[in-house]
Formats: structure tokens, C-alpha cells, sequence
């Protein structure tokens, strides 16, 4: 089969990768938070809990040289399931995926990025809807969110349609690496969001095999620079049918300011210590208004 042709593949997710070598981002899977359950746990075992509950087990994480002792003890028991691979060089995102490719070996895979937590609006957790849609459609997905166009240096960002009759499903034609205001409005206007909002990335996708070979070859034209995961995904626009999805639920980036803290509130606000969680934060800001 020709290596663009992913339409032609058959969509059957079962493994993941979660990157978490960036310089900015190699210590945040780690850090520890409070679950949905009231259980303490890190970042990355929470991450690893969304995969697993994707009906996925095959998990791969890529590291910076001399962390995966600290990830292995993060990962609380994940065993066997578990493998690391190290991105010896800082080439950038799309390196950073490239870099665990005999891990692919080939086949689709689920993509999360180790700096950010989600919180499903439903019964089903982000990934597994993500999961569901791409085996359904048989493509490639990317979770997009609507996002205002004052985080735009921090995500990239698609254009595209509505397809016919699917609700927050998407045919993605162009994608952008953290666009400015101005590329997005003249380039990446999608019918139906609100004034000043675009597409943005959730930092969650499903990708087929031909994702590596673009990444190869922009790996191969960009010598020393970085390559983000965006330049290959650009072009998988153009290969076959490539699908943008908006999820019921939200992404936290524990990497921003006051990121973790804004995510622990999700967690707390989405489990079964909610009431104890909102009369503390009721009673924090009672005696705030007394001051």
C-alpha cells in the first residue's frame, strides 16, 4: 500500500505514546496530585489510568537521558506495559514522537503529551472517546478545543469544515504551529465558533503509521532544527482523510502558570469529594470578602 494512503488503513488502536522530554515538560508527569477517587497519584500514572481505560496497554514514554528511573517509580507498578525510549537530542516534538517509531512498529497509535490532564464531561474518558471515533470513521484524529485566541502561542491550530451531520467532527485542511491572531483569522476561521476562538489541539490524537515517514522526512530536510509535530501533520492533511474531533470534556496544561493548581481544581470539582471541595473554596472566598 502506498504510504500516503490512510484511508485505506484499518484503524485498530493498541498502543500509546505519552512524550515527556521536553525541557519545559520533563518534570511536570511527575509531579503529584489528588484523582477523582481522592487518591494521591502522579501526573503520569493518571495519564497512563486515561490510556488504559482506552482499552490500550501497550504504552511507550520518551524520556531525556537519565529519567527513566524517576518515571519508572511515577508509574506506580505499571509493569510490563510499560517502555521507555530516550530523545538524546532536543529536535523538537515531532522528534520526540519519531523517536519511539520501532515502538509503533508500524501501526496507528494513541499520542498524549506528559504536560497535560484531561477531565471527561461524560461517563467516558477523553481518550477512549478519541479512541472510539477514530476506529469508527477509520482515520486519523486529532482532539481539538476550542480555545481563545489569546492562548494561541501555546497550541498549534487547525482549519477545516463541519462533516455533514456529526456534531463536533471536523475535516481538517490546514494546521498551523501556534499561529498569531492575524494567520488564524485569515486562515484557520471554522463556521460556528464564537468571535476571536479557533480549533486548537487537545494534546491527544489518534495517528496512523504514515505519520512517521512524514516525520522522517522532515526530519531529513531540517538537519539541526527542531521539527514540530505539526510540520508532518500539515501534510497528512494532504495524504488522505484526516478528522479534527471536539471531545466532552476539557484538557488542563499543568506546564502554564498556575496550570497544576487549576487542574487539581478540576480533578476535586469532577469526584466524590466535590461538596468538601466547594464549601472550602466557599469559604476561602467569604473570608476574602470580609477583608
Amino acid at each position: 500500500m502506498p504510504a500516503g494512503k490512510t484511508e485505506d488503513e484499518h484503524v485498530d488502536i493498541k498502543k500509546a505514546i505519552i512524550t515527556a522530554a521536553g525541557k519545559s515538560q520533563r518534570t511536570l508527569p511527575l509531579q503529584t496530585l489528588v484523582d477523582r477517587d481522592g487518591q494521591t497519584k502522579t501526573a503520569l500514572r493518571i495519564l497512563i489510568e486515561e490510556i488504559l481505560a482506552a482499552g490500550i496497554d501497550q504504552i511507550c514514554v520518551v524520556v531525556c537521558p537519565g529519567d527513566q528511573a524517576a518515571y519508572a517509580v511515577a508509574a506506580a507498578g505499571s509493569g510490563a506495559r510499560l517502555q521507555f525510549v530516550e530523545q538524546t537530542a532536543a529536535l523538537g516534538y515531532g522528534h520526540a514522537v519519531f523517536c519511539a517509531r520501532e515502538f509503533v512498529d508500524n501501526q496507528p497509535f494513541l499520542l498524549l503529551v506528559g504536560d497535560h490532564l484531561y477531565v471527561s464531561g461524560g461517563p467516558k474518558r477523553c481518550a477512549q472517546q478519541l479512541v472510539e471515533i477514530a476506529e469508527a470513521e477509520n482515520a486519523a484524529v486529532s482532539a481539538v478545543q476550542a480555545t481563545h485566541e489569546s492562548k494561541l502561542p501555546y497550541y498549534g491550530a487547525i482549519g477545516g469544515h463541519l462533516v455533514a451531520s456529526r456534531k463536533g467532527l471536523y475535516e481538517i485542511s490546514r494546521v498551523l504551529e501556534k499561529p498569531t491572531p492575524t494567520e488564524a483569522e485569515q486562515t484557520l476561521i471554522v463556521p460556528g465558533l464564537r468571535a476571536g476562538h479557533y480549533l486548537c489541539f487537545f494534546g491527544m490524537h489518534v495517528l496512523t503509521p504514515v505519520v512517521m515517514e512524514l516525520l522522517r522526512e522532515e526530519l531529513a530536510q531540517a538537519g539541526t532544527r527542531t521539527v514540530p509535530l505539526s510540520a508532518a501533520l500539515a501534510k497528512l492533511a494532504g495524504r488522505g482523510r484526516y478528522l479534527a474531533s471536539e471531545l466532552s470534556g476539557r484538557r488542563y496544561d499543568i506546564g502554564v502558570k498556575y496550570g497544576l493548581l487549576t487542574a487539581q481544581m478540576a480533578l476535586a470539582l469532577d469526584g466524590q469529594d466535590r461538596d468538601e471541595v466547594m464549601s472550602g473554596l466557599l469559604e476561602l472566598l467569604a473570608r476574602r470578602e470580609l477583608r
